[in-house]
């Protein structure tokens, strides 16, 4: 609209706001009116110019405050002109000359409680106030009767001027968020499910460890860390989507609050629960070693594909499957007698996590698969990692495209090295290096282990009888300490994963089981932490 035709919008409505804008900022009902025939005077001046206005209404109150800084300017000269007292007690009251207005920072003060505000009373309090709407047009635009809006713009106003009166009597100050760090775990296909792919800022984090105890609004967690609502509201959509839109860190509870996700456990739970599992390491060890001297031979019986195999090779393949049999009776325990009714949740990618404790249990197994390499029809490589080993490869390896492991595929019964091109001699001596292959005169070999894809689904049943009763009598011990663990320390909505509480608890088996079997001389780690060990292959022809 053209400026001239700004006089049009000075209906009552209007009038009534501006004078209650001026009234709120003076001594009296005379001031009121001064200052506010001041900003008429400045609309009137302003309507005799030339120029379009997009947003009408926020020039007129941009206008409004403008006047009133000069008012309130002039009204500080004239007040010390005209002071009779004593210029000792005065002087010191006075601001600095480089310190703003007093009003500038009330209003400063206010815009930012403003900020703090949830999204509808925040939208009110800017459409009504800064915006010059209607509560008729702010209604309609919120989806809401008039009383509503009134009710929300009441409601807002007594919490703005509250919260202004508490940051001047505490000079309140933004939270520093301080670094905060989650070791996190996760089961299942991680591509495109991966709930942490959400939370890798600092805000992030806050909030969602603000959740872990008891649910959360938006305002209630926006006050805890001193940033406006805003923000929190956008983060918490974010968080509670997730990567796939399905599960998120956070879940929206009921009643409008935000709630934990996920197993989270803190530095304390996480010290009891390890505890309850590592108090019983030593019977543990024991019954393990006898086992696997009692089986040595038919380990060593196994039809692998190699050339030679060795219980080293073996044993660290199957480490994981030993330290998991273990936790895997204490789960079938609490299944059966804990929590018999509670079904696991159904999802493609499941995530839990405790709280930096310096004890990162850098334990993992990830598997590929492909087709039609190297003569073959169908492979499966496995890798697992440890202190002790580091991984070949991570899920999302290619096989078609690496050299080494193809070299591997072709040397199972025997690759002469003189059949090798120059362009393959490098990557050869490089998968010698990591264990993938060994030589013997002109001949290399798989060094990894490899086996018929049909004797696949028994590479682990010697190990796996240890869960036949072996470990069943310290198993009942830890399962029943764990269990009251759990009913005190994971919220109730969550209760269902306990599962995954038992995985966080059950971390350091695997490290100390490996180091006892080290010490017993029943593995061997790779020198520099990669080699033919904890990586094998299943082949189909």
């Amino acid at each position: 609209m053209k400026k001239q035709e700004l006089l049009k919008l000075m209906d009552s409505e209007l009038l009534e706001k501006l004078y209650g804008f001026c009234y709120a900022r003076t001594a009296d009902s005379q001031e009121g009116q001064e200052l506010c025939s001041e900003i008429l005077l400045a609309l009137v001046k302003a309507a005799g110019t030339q120029g379009e206005l997009d947003r009408p209404y926020p020039f007129i109150w941009r206008v409004a405050r403008n006047v009133y800084a000069d008012f309130a300017r002039n009204r500080r000269r004239r007040s010390e002109a005209f002071y009779q007292g004593d210029p000792e007690e005065i002087l010191p009251l006075l601001p600095a000359p480089e310190v703003e207005d007093d009003c500038w920072k009330l209003l400063n003060a206010v815009y930012r409680r403003i900020a703090f505000l949830t999204k509808a009373y925040r939208e009110a309090m800017i459409w009504f106030y800064l915006d010059g709407m209607s509560t008729a047009e702010i209604a309609k635009r919120q989806n809401a009767s008039e009383t509503t809006v009134r009710q929300r713009l009441f409601s807002a106003r007594k919490k703005v001027r509250n919260e202004v009166e508490e940051m001047n009597e505490t000079a309140n100050k933004p939270v520093a968020l301080d670094n905060i760090e989650f070791y996190m775990w996760g089961t299942g296909n991680p591509i495109g499910n991966n709930a942490w792919e959400t939370c890798t800022r600092q805000f992030s984090r806050h909030i969602v460890w603000l959740c872990r105890k008891k649910p959360q609004s938006a305002s209630e967690i926006a006050a805890q860390l001193d940033v406006p609502t805003l923000y929190v509201e956008e983060e918490l959509e974010i968080l509670t989507r997730g990567q796939n839109g399905e599960y998120g860190l956070l879940r929206r509870m009921d009643n409008g609050k935000f709630a934990l996700n996920f197993i989270l456990f803190d530095r304390e739970t996480t010290e009891k629960a390890q505890g309850i599992y590592m108090e019983h390491l030593p019977a543990v060890s024991d019954i393990l070693a006898a086992f696997l001297e009692a089986n040595r031979e038919e380990y060593l019986a196994f039809p692998y594909l190699n050339r030679k195999v060795d219980l080293n090779l073996i044993l660290w393949q199957q480490i994981h499957t030993i330290a998991d049999t273990f936790d895997d009776t204490v789960e079938r325990i609490l299944s059966e007698e804990y929590f018999p009714q509670m079904k696991a949740p159904e999802r493609p990618y499941s995530i839990y996590a405790h709280i930096a404790n310096g004890k990162m249990y850098r334990n993992g197994w990830d598997g590929v698969t492909g087709s039609n390499v190297c003569g073959y029809s169908a492979i499966h490589l496995d890798n697992i990692y440890t202190a002790h080993i580091r991984p070949h490869f991570h899920c999302g390896l290619n096989l078609s495209t690496d050299l080494p492991i193809q070299l591997a595929l072709r040397a199972i019964r025997g690759l002469a090295v003189s059949s090798l091109s120059e362009d393959e001699k490098e990557p050869a001596a490089r998968a010698v290096d990591e264990g993938y292959l060994y030589r013997e005169g002109d001949m290399l070999y798989t060094k990894i282990l490899v086996n018929d894809m049909k004797d696949r689904n028994r590479l682990f049943a010697i190990t796996n009888r240890l869960s036949e009763g072996y470990f069943e009598e310290p198993a009942r011990v830890v399962a029943g300490k764990l269990s009251e663990l759990f009913r005190r320390e994971i919220p109730e909505h969550l209760l269902a994963e306990w599962r995954f509480a038992n995985r966080l608890s059950a971390l350091p088996l695997m490290e100390a089981l490996t180091e006892f079997l080290i010490e017993k001389g029943l593995l061997t780690p790779p020198a520099d932490g990669i080699g033919a060990e904890g990586c094998w292959m299943s082949v189909a022809g």
